[in-house]
């Protein structure tokens, strides 16, 4: 028998039964499933520990599980179960979406500025906020690792694979992270940086995905992309939804200098992210 059919029969055994594959890289794999220990759909990622890079299990993936054994939040996507196993495969159970926001802006071309892209945005913004006041930072935020409800009313954080604890200046990272489109000056110009900083500016990239349904800044050639960055974001002139008040955020967030940046805990006080601007 192989190794996934032993998997697939422990989790049977265990009282999950599987069904499609979601998504599949050289030595991970996510499956929907349920089980009736717990209500709604689940999503089960599979691990092969023997086939990941030596970096990934050593430093990244403790790291991920550290943080999903220690947070709890509405808007993070809940972990129910760690499944070790002495072949090397780690199962990790947690609750399933229907979509992400990457999908969602996608189809509808832009979500609309109020009320839905900003109660969403505020719900990822709270995520990020408790993450930061915990001393734990992110570093991949981005559209399609914010995962959306049947509804498209509830977000749900994922992917703590770049996660780490951080306690801020002087204390800086070094490591590149995430994705290009939604990275930071600093990152990319590989200078030491503020994490929290850094997601904070993925946020901004993140509200005008949501608002204009395009990039803030182009990626295709990345070492060029300080210099774009540098002199600030536009924006598209047929948008007459976009309000002043939600540009302003969004060029608080994308500021070049990250000690320019707000804190979460300011964000979160926004007078457009709380409906009052």
């Amino acid at each position: 028998m192989s190794r996934a059919s032993k998997g697939d029969k422990l989790l049977s055994d265990l009282g999950y039964k599987l069904g499609q594959t979601l998504g599949e890289g050289s030595y991970s794999k996510v499956r929907v499933a349920t089980s009736a220990k717990y209500k709604g759909p689940l999503a089960i990622k599979m691990v092969d520990r023997r086939r990941a890079p030596r970096d990934f299990v050593e430093k990244f993936l403790p790291r991920e599980l550290s943080i999903l054994r220690g947070i709890r939040h509405p808007h993070i996507v809940r972990v129910y179960e760690f499944i070790e196993v002495c072949n090397g495969t780690l199962y990790i159970v947690m609750e399933a979406a229907s979509t992400d926001l990457l999908q969602m802006v996608q189809q509808a071309g832009k979500l609309p500025c109020a009320p839905e892209a900003r109660d969403i945005f505020a719900q990822v913004v709270g995520a990020v906020r408790y993450l930061h006041d915990r001393h734990l930072v992110h570093r991949d935020l981005k559209c399609e690792n914010v995962l959306l409800t049947s509804d498209g009313r509830r977000a749900k954080l994922t992917d703590f694979g770049f996660g780490k604890e951080s306690r801020g200046y002087p204390e800086l990272s070094t490591t590149y992270c995430g994705s290009a489109a939604y990275a930071s000056p600093e990152v990319l110009m590989g200078i030491p940086y503020d994490p929290k900083k850094y997601d904070i500016w993925s946020l901004g990239v993140m509200l005008y995905v949501m608002i204009t349904g395009c990039m803030p800044f182009d990626d295709t050639h990345i070492h060029s992309m300080p210099c774009r960055q540098k002199k600030g974001v536009m924006f598209p002139e047929d948008l007459p939804c976009l309000s002043e008040p939600c540009k302003a955020l969004i060029r608080q967030l994308l500021q070049f200098n990250p000690e320019s940046r707000p804190g979460a805990g300011l964000v979160s006080k926004n007078n457009w992210l709380k409906g009052e601007a």
